[in-house]
């Protein structure tokens, strides 16, 4: 996770010292990496600050960091941070959070992605270290209302349809319900306003898959749980291991925004196709031995021919349950080289 910092005065700087310090203490998954920049005039000499100094323009510093980061950090004033990354901005989904700070330290202000990209979040835990004013401003919030982003993003989830996902925030803030249907195991008591299923027009369904809608206006929460299982032959390309996938999805109505990860033997660790597919979709490449694979209880497709060669007589299907530890779903498919096989992930519904 990257969170990259900017400040305009001697202050600011000051300040943003205390802020990178602390930035390495948040309590996250992922490591924290931080970089600074300053512009302006009056500073110290770089070498001593562990600031870079920005000699081109913001608009091409602010092009780089709306590539490169997860989170920036403006201390200055908010009309600066504001005409700064406006060109930029494009989808609440991707876009990066966005804080500004005075240089005093006194507001501190999510202006930015908030919910999804994490920026009211992290200003209110940013505030509570130096003492300053966490300025929330969406709606959700103030009202004490479910914030569909926010539970998405914390239960690694897929948003479908963001207009949906706003008519959803739009209809309990009314004081309007909103239906919910999963049939993944429940945990917890359905938020204020979620009512299962029932007559409601609008209403979120959680799951991977797209074959049934329970509204008439259904918001998908997509969670990641499918692992695909890959078998592959030497030398396939990435784009035939997509197309086998993407039709085996499609042929079962599966959202491909539902896949966690991808399993397959060692022997296939650094197929540059294999390697490539996972690396464009972002996704992790777990591998087994062949002893691991054939240690996997259960009734596989089995062929000689694998076996022979990799010595399992199924990688795709094993590998898929051995990673994924669920249930197999979609059996062995081939095509092109290519053999895929989907599990999906023994997990519940919190709230």
């Amino acid at each position: 996770m990257k969170i990259t910092g900017i400040c305009f005065t001697r202050a600011g700087m000051e300040l943003a010292g205390k802020i990178k310090e602390l930035l390495l203490q948040i309590p996250v998954e992922k490591e924290i990496v931080t970089q600074w920049f300053y512009k302006g005039k009056y500073f110290p000499e770089q070498k001593e600050t562990g600031f870079e100094m920005i000699t081109g323009s913001m608009r091409d510093w602010a092009s780089d960091r709306f590539r490169d980061s997860d989170g920036i950090i403006f201390i200055g004033a908010t009309g600066i941070a504001v005409r700064t990354i406006a060109p930029y901005v494009r989808d609440k989904r991707k876009d990066p959070a966005v804080l500004v700070l005075d240089e005093k330290g006194k507001f501190c202000i999510p202006l930015l992605s908030g919910h999804i990209g994490g920026a009211n979040e992290l200003a209110e835990w940013l505030a509570s270290k130096i003492g300053s004013v966490p300025v929330i401003t969406t709606a959700t919030d103030v009202n004490g209302r479910f914030a569909v982003d926010v539970y998405a993003k914390k239960n690694d989830m897929v948003i479908s349809n963001m207009t949906y996902a706003k008519e959803v925030s739009a209809a309990l803030l009314s004081g309007e319900q909103v239906g919910f249907h999963t049939n993944f195991p429940v945990k917890g008591e359905l938020p204020e306003g979620i009512v299962w299923s029932g007559e409601a027009d609008l209403g979120i369904y959680i799951s991977p898959s797209y074959h049934s809608a329970y509204f008439d206006h259904t918001l998908w929460l997509i969670p990641r749980c499918l692992t695909i299982g890959i078998g592959c032959r030497k030398g396939v390309s990435a784009r035939q291991i997509e197309k086998l996938v993407e039709d085996t999805l499609r042929d079962y109505s599966l959202y491909p925004e539902a896949i966690l990860q991808v399993a397959t033997i060692d022997l296939k660790k650094d197929e540059p196709g294999l390697v490539e597919f996972c690396r464009s979709r972002e996704l992790p490449l777990r591998t087994f031995t062949a002893g691991e694979l054939k240690a996997v209880p259960g009734n596989f497709s089995s062929s000689g021919f694998v076996a022979d060669i990799t010595g399992v007589d199924n990688v795709c299907e094993r590998s898929a349950v051995l990673a994924g530890g669920g249930k197999l779903i979609i059996k062995k498919v081939s095509g092109d080289g290519v053999t895929c096989a989907v599990t999906l992930q023994n997990r519940s519904v919190e709230f």
